[in-house]
């Protein structure tokens, strides 16, 4: 399963600046991986850690702005088409338990 936040931050105050990066630096060192700007997705093995990745956002989520998380399968994920752009290989992208490099 894959886990997708979205989210839309205000930057204008030095404040809303500083909880920007805190929330975005939440994100990537818990294993979220950037799509694009402000969508981060998480690869998960079931529904029992996607309850509790939910619970961490929630305890880390912002004061204001708007996040939203998405959940989808790995056959759902499957079906998705790049219409401009390329898949970035650098990124280890794979719900696979062991990785040799």
């Amino acid at each position: 399963m894959r886990i997708f936040v979205f989210f839309d931050l205000p930057t204008i105050s030095l404040e809303n600046q500083k909880e920007y990066r805190k929330f975005r630096k939440y994100l990537v060192k818990s294993g979220f991986m950037m799509l694009q700007e402000s969508v981060y997705c998480k690869i998960v093995l079931n529904q029992t850690a996607v309850s509790g990745v939910y619970d961490n956002l929630r305890k880390n989520k912002p004061p204001k702005g708007l996040v939203q998380i998405l959940t989808i399968t790995e056959k759902q994920f499957s079906k998705s088409e790049y219409l401009i752009g390329e898949n970035q290989s650098d990124v280890i992208n794979s719900d696979e338990r062991l990785i040799i490099i």
